[in-house]
């Protein structure tokens, strides 16, 4: 893999490129991020059926890496053998860095048990398996950190990353305690984000990523239009304007952080 020299060499640490919405210039889209100087990239998984198209597209990308697992809103998609599933594609394939992304959402859908039904599993594959969780938790943070709280006292907590940040900065020390890292999105760019902003200002430095969630949530001033990893850059440069640092020292100090979490290695990506 060849990447324009830049001085921020950035980790989009959550993407999905394998929907509908990259069918017809993905490699644009490959040569955009490139020239953006994203070195990595994690991609979600929100359930079985993508794994074998995420594994093609790492086979032709070289600095991509993936997750497996099933989102909150895909119950659904749970099968007596998922959990098996899931494992075998994780076991099979070392660029497998996460389980995820997986954990709650009480903003569409109100079924708890039912999500915690698919999320506890998901916890213990990856505990088995070493491997951190990538973590959706939206309208949700109470029972979340209940069940993650509950498996940190019993020795059993996977580290993981609270992806697309949204909460405020009383929960995201909350999760912080436990010991998760927290990423951001395009939403830290969006003018009325002032609890997500104060919380980009007050995170740890070793605590933090960037990431794009894309094709959601494009930062401003593209809000609304298909995002794409490039973008992770827009999203550096707001966590840096916040954090009153230099673009090039949150690329550095994210880009460490995700390497760190995930096992990234960027002289083998």
């Amino acid at each position: 893999m060849t990447t324009t020299a830049t001085a921020a060499r950035l980790v989009d640490s959550h993407c999905h490129l394998v929907f509908r919405q990259f069918d017809s210039d993905l490699e644009d889209v490959v040569a955009r991020w490139r020239q953006a100087g994203v070195v990595a990239l994690v991609h979600a998984c929100v359930e079985p059926s993508e794994i074998p198209a995420i594994r093609q597209l790492a086979d032709q990308v070289p600095e991509l890496r993936y997750a497996v697992g099933v989102h909150p809103l895909d119950t659904g998609k749970w099968a007596p053998n998922t959990e098996a599933v899931l494992r075998e594609a994780a076991l099979a394939d070392p660029r497998v860095v996460a389980v995820g992304e997986l954990g709650l959402d009480l903003y569409r859908e109100q079924n708890l048990e039912q999500q915690l039904a698919v999320l506890l599993p998901q916890l213990d594959l990856a505990w088995e398996l070493r491997l951190p969780v990538i973590v959706h938790c939206r309208e949700a943070a109470v029972p979340m950190l209940e069940v993650f709280r509950r498996r940190h006292e019993q020795g059993i907590c996977p580290p993981g990353v609270m992806h697309c940040w949204g909460g405020t900065p009383e929960e995201m020390e909350a999760f912080l305690a436990i010991g998760f890292h927290i990423s951001f999105s395009g939403t830290v760019t969006f003018n009325k984000a002032e609890a997500i902003q104060a919380c980009a200002q007050r995170v740890p430095a070793d605590r933090y990523m960037v990431e794009t969630d894309c094709p959601f949530l494009s930062p401003a001033p593209r809000r609304g239009k298909r995002n794409e990893p490039a973008n992770v850059a827009a999203v550096a440069a707001k966590v840096a304007e916040l954090r009153g640092e230099p673009l090039e020292a949150v690329a550095l100090t994210s880009t460490a952080n995700a390497c760190r979490l995930f096992g990234l290695d960027l002289h083998t990506v």
